[in-house]
């Protein structure tokens, strides 16, 4: 069982259908008690930086996270601002975020005038290293779809597990032990959206 946490900022249903379709159960809640009793824990996100962590706070969930991944080390996927979140902060807002990962949300900035913030489309991800969230991609050029303006920069290679062209490479996904982040929308990104979601439900 997954716990999808409602924090009043996220795409819910959409990610919680693509786990139903691998095969997965998850409950979308902000129900404290069933995050207390969560064995994988899922954070999606869409929005402002602070109005996110000021949620997570006001619900009484930001300890709680915190508790539930760095002590008792339940698997984690932050989705988007959610992944974001998962980071020191962000130059969106002024407040920090969870600092599971040494890494930070930057604001894209180009030399190429082209090129549109929001980052929004298709694009290719390259990945940096194995990983189980991976399994069956390996080998394939694999497409997720992205909606953002700040992406994030880890400060630890060890940690990138997919990067992303966008005029140049930033981290599109992360990995540290039981913390994982996408960038993308797995639940926006049909065939390799599935794959993530099923390595996610079997292999943790």
């Amino acid at each position: 069982m997954i716990i999808i946490i409602d924090y009043g900022m996220g795409n819910l249903g959409s990610v919680a259908n693509m786990i139903k379709k691998v095969g997965g159960k998850s409950i979308i809640t902000s129900d404290k008690k069933e995050i207390e009793g969560a064995k994988k824990i899922l954070l999606p996100g869409v929005g402002a930086f602070d109005d996110a962590v000021k949620n997570l706070k006001k619900l009484g969930f930001w300890e709680l996270i915190k508790e539930k991944v760095l002590v008792e080390k339940v698997p984690i996927m932050g989705i988007c601002l959610g992944m974001q979140l998962l980071t020191k902060g962000s130059e969106e807002g002024d407040l920090s975020g969870f600092c599971f990962i040494d890494a930070y949300a930057k604001k894209f900035k180009f030399k190429n005038n082209n090129l549109k913030t929001p980052h929004m489309g298709w694009n290719t991800v390259f990945l940096q290293k194995k990983s189980k969230i991976f399994c069956g991609v390996e080998g394939q050029e694999s497409r997720f779809y992205f909606v953002h303006s700040f992406a994030v920069e880890c400060y630890e290679k060890r940690d990138v597990l997919m990067s992303t062209d966008y005029e140049y490479n930033f981290t599109s996904g992360f990995e540290k032990e039981n913390i994982i982040g996408c960038q993308f929308h797995p639940e926006k990104s049909h065939k390799f959206g599935m794959i993530l979601f099923k390595n996610f439900v079997e292999n943790y």
